[in-house]
């Protein structure tokens, strides 16, 4: 999938009125996700997507020097989640759900197979009930 398609299909299904308005919520969504996810799963995700949309898994919080540990982000609520969410993105808690939402499926479309069961295997089941089971 290109940058272009990727930002566009996160524009129609959150029904945002711009481009920037869907990369943002890309980026925050991306990076919020990428803290709940091995390095190593987030690097081989990352090498499936556009270039200007890998660095948002790549280096979640705040650049390559300041990685938290795998898994150190699985205990963490799914209301914290969505805290995070409404505040990298800097729109109401509500507002930054619906915007993962779309982020989200845009990405479990550009996966394979294969590495999205990687990073489910990462994932809180909270969150990968609340965006992905029954998708």
């Amino acid at each position: 999938m290109q940058y272009e398609e990727f930002i566009e299909q996160v524009q129609t299904r959150a029904h945002l009125s711009s481009q920037s308005e869907a990369q943002l919520a890309t980026q925050a969504t991306l990076e919020t996700f990428a803290a709940y996810i091995s390095w190593k799963d987030r690097h081989d995700a990352a090498s499936q997507l556009p270039k200007n949309i890998k660095t948002y898994l790549q280096w979640p919080i705040g650049g390559p020097g300041n990685q938290p540990d795998p898994g150190s982000e699985s205990n963490v609520s799914l209301d914290d989640f969505f805290q995070r969410l409404s505040i990298r993105e800097g729109v109401p808690k509500a507002v930054a759900i619906e915007h993962a939402r779309a982020v989200l499926s845009v990405l479990r479309e550009a996966l394979s197979e294969g590495e999205f069961e990687d990073i489910r295997a990462d994932i809180p089941a909270e969150i990968y009930n609340e965006f992905f089971a029954g998708k």
